[in-house]
């Protein structure tokens, strides 16, 4: 744990020294938005409901595997889902830019990648999440689009925003760069949905978060799957009677989480490599005997596994209350467009 996140999430003396940054934050953010508001600022209306998967804190809490859930539940009900994002990491050069399954992540990034291999639905990497988002419309003829992120992108208007969080909560509550947050907790009160990521426990929703319209959301980890084979598949149990070591990677927002549900399902863990999130994997970062690794550094670490390393991936598990309501309110927006 650097300085950073050792202020951000359980405080420190030092974060006061911010308090003039963070000031010049709020005041630039919030002109933002009211210029969105007053309509100074152009926002984009587009011809098909759009939902906005986001947080108002850095890094990551789980995002992905709600995308990925929401993009098998709509297509499962009829909808032809296309993603937008803004492809943190993505070496592309020319937007918008169409993700297929068969791609190097240093030209994707690691979570357009991961959303297009998982779900087989079209996925786009554009800075200008309108633009891309017409694309998707016109190119791949979608009818839903779902924003990987971009909650405090307002050029693009939304029908449905959805704000994941996880057991960190928002840290010192205080915004950028004092604390996490790129809005304050106001925010929340203005959202369809807050999505509490409990990872695999049965954790109970924090008082905090009772205010709100908050749904309890489970990673549920599935088989062990090769890096270099996905074909291959193991079983955890079949890793617990093994004598040579066996190391952990993530690199993802919160790399504790995953240990801990690694630990929690019975691996006896040697290591624990924590990196940091969207880091670009290398062969030294890779310990030597198994590595069990999350599914978003798999997409990274295709070219440089070994033959003992493998990834578990995970599926949110949401109420299907949850998806009824999303699919109701998309058939009525649609109908009223």
């Amino acid at each position: 744990m650097n300085w950073v996140t050792r202020m951000w999430y359980q405080g420190r003396w030092y974060q006061w020294l911010f308090l003039p940054f963070t000031l010049l934050f709020a005041g630039i953010s919030g002109l933002r938005r009211w210029l969105f508001k007053v309509g100074a600022f152009k926002q984009t209306q587009l011809s098909v409901p759009v939902i906005v998967v986001g947080n108002i804190s850095v890094g990551g809490n789980g995002k992905t595997p709600v995308v990925v859930a929401l993009c098998e539940a709509l297509t499962k009900a009829g909808f032809k889902v296309g993603v937008i994002s803004r492809g943190y990491g993505s070496g592309a050069k020319t937007f918008p830019f169409d993700v297929t399954p068969g791609m190097m992540p240093d030209l994707t990034g690691d979570e357009p990648l991961l959303i297009a291999r998982r779900c087989q639905v079209p996925v786009v990497i554009d800075p200008v999440r309108p633009r891309g988002a017409h694309h998707l419309i016109t190119q791949h003829h979608c009818d839903v689009i779902i924003s990987d992120d971009g909650l405090q992108h307002y050029p693009l208007a939304r029908d449905i925003e959805l704000v994941v969080v996880d057991g960190r909560l928002f840290g010192n509550g205080q915004l950028m760069p004092m604390g996490p947050l790129r809005e304050g907790m106001w925010r929340l009160a203005t959202v369809d949905a807050l999505i509490f990521n409990q990872a695999n426990t049965e954790q109970a929703i924090p008082a905090p978060l009772t205010h709100f319209n908050t749904i309890a959301m489970r990673l549920m980890p599935g088989e062990l799957v090769n890096v270099k084979n996905p074909a291959l598949q193991l079983t955890v149990s079949e890793l617990q009677g093994r004598q040579e070591s066996i190391s952990a990677l993530a690199g993802i927002g919160d790399p504790q989480r995953f240990f801990t549900q690694l630990e929690a399902m019975g691996l006896d863990l040697s290591s624990a490599v924590a990196l940091p999130d969207h880091h670009a994997l290398c062969s030294s970062d890779l310990p030597d005997g198994t590595v069990v690794m999350t599914e978003k550094d798999a997409v990274k670490a295709g070219h440089i596994a070994h033959d003992d390393c493998w990834y578990q991936p995970v599926s949110a598990q949401l109420p299907a209350e949850f998806y009824n309501n999303i699919i109701e309110q998309l058939r009525r927006i649609s109908r009223h467009q």
